[in-house]
């Protein structure tokens, strides 16, 4: 994948204050939306956990609607439900809507369209292609977390490139950030 290089970096004005593996990747997301040309309407996020990176997009965008299990994976250390301690953490953000679903509910039911998207899931392969691939027949621009720490988010994100006929990117600091957008 290409390397991203922002041309300006900018730290939003609106954050919570909670550990996340997100930060560092707050300060490129105006970068993204402006050289893409990305509206800023609407962006969904699929993997909310604790809201840091939603409290992010919610600096840039109308409405962010976030979809999360809110019990954690394989791969978390938590996995006790969270969704209440989130929703309180979020709660001063009236364009977040957050829904305790799995991904693959919400993709069944939602034929919309959304200017911006965010996967941060369980990272395997297979959820990361599937959400990965509505998620960009379904934005402009989608972002994916993880393409530096695990092999398998990287190829999902290369994988869905290439069905769906973007362009990517890869940001390769802050665990990486892979970024689709048209060609």
């Amino acid at each position: 994948m290409p390397e991203y290089v922002p041309h300006n970096r900018v730290e939003p004005v609106n954050r919570v204050h909670v550990k996340s593996a997100w930060k560092g990747l707050e300060v490129i997301i105006p970068d993204i939306l402006d050289r893409f040309e990305v509206g800023r309407g609407s962006c969904i996020e699929f993997g909310v956990e604790f809201g840091y990176s939603t409290a992010v997009f919610s600096n840039y965008f109308d409405r962010v609607v976030g979809v999360d299990s809110f019990e954690g994976d394989f791969n978390t250390a938590d996995r006790v439900d969270h969704f209440q301690e989130t929703s309180e953490r979020l709660s001063c953000f009236k364009n977040i809507e957050l829904h305790k679903m799995r991904y693959q509910q919400w993709i069944t039911r939602d034929d919309g369209l959304y200017d911006f998207a965010h996967v941060d899931i369980v990272h395997t392969y297979r959820d990361t292609f599937q959400c990965g691939v509505w998620a960009a027949r379904h934005s402009k621009c989608v972002v994916f977390h993880d393409t530096e720490s695990f092999v398998d988010v990287r190829n999902a994100v290369l994988d869905v490139a290439e069905e769906t006929g973007k362009q990517v990117f890869n940001y390769p600091f802050s665990y990486g950030l892979g970024i689709l957008v048209p060609r």
